[in-house]
């Protein structure tokens, strides 16, 4: 099991990947996390990243270089990435990529619950997903085949192909689920049914 890091937030990890690049003020940082789309990926506000940057700059992973100002605006701080962030950095990664993390994503947790509502409405509410799944994979889509065709290197939308299969995957266990209450022969929706009518259902003798 991996040992606690002294800073667990993802947003830390995206601020010392950009401060790679040279030192930053927080503005210029959270201005690269929205123009490159990383809000898709890691949730932030103004708020949360001068947090995260106080934290990493406890662990030493960060440190002041030094601090502007320009015409009336408030002073800002510019910050550059330690030899103790690059390497945590890298640690960071190779953890992340190389050791599946247990989740508890809500699906999976209304799922685990799902029979405390009736059949006939799980299939209405499985059925709106689907087209809230649909139309995020088209969007999704969209936005990898518009930045290809503008020249970005497919290694830049990795994460966003990532989120296209895993559209996909959850479309198709959608669809397979509704089949598995609706199908007439073999479906679980009659004894489903019965459970909430409080009744047994027909050729069940216990």
């Amino acid at each position: 099991m991996a040992a606690k890091r002294k800073v667990g937030n993802l947003l830390g990890l995206a601020v010392l990947s950009y401060l790679t690049m040279g030192p930053k003020h927080p503005y210029e940082l959270s201005r690269m996390l929205r123009d490159n789309g990383d809000d898709r990926s890691i949730r932030f506000n103004h708020g949360s990243l001068y947090m995260v940057i106080q934290q990493l700059a406890r662990a030493g992973f960060v440190a002041e270089l030094e601090t502007t100002r320009e015409g009336q605006r408030p002073e800002r701080t510019v910050y550059a990435i330690t030899d103790a962030g690059r390497a945590e950095l890298r640690d960071w990664l190779r953890e992340l990529v190389g050791e599946p993390d247990h989740e508890y994503p809500q699906f999976v947790a209304a799922l685990s619950l799902i029979a405390a509502l009736p059949p006939d409405e799980v299939v209405t509410l499985l059925r709106q997903r689907l087209l809230r799944l649909r139309e995020r994979r088209e969007q999704t889509r969209e936005l990898v085949d518009g930045a290809l065709a503008g020249g970005l290197h497919p290694l830049f939308l990795v994460e966003e192909e990532y989120r296209v299969t895993l559209l996909d995957a959850e479309i198709a266990f959608v669809e397979r689920f509704i089949g598995q209450i609706t199908d007439p022969e073999q479906g679980w929706g009659p004894q489903w049914a019965a459970f909430h009518s409080g009744q047994t259902p027909q050729g069940d003798e216990s």
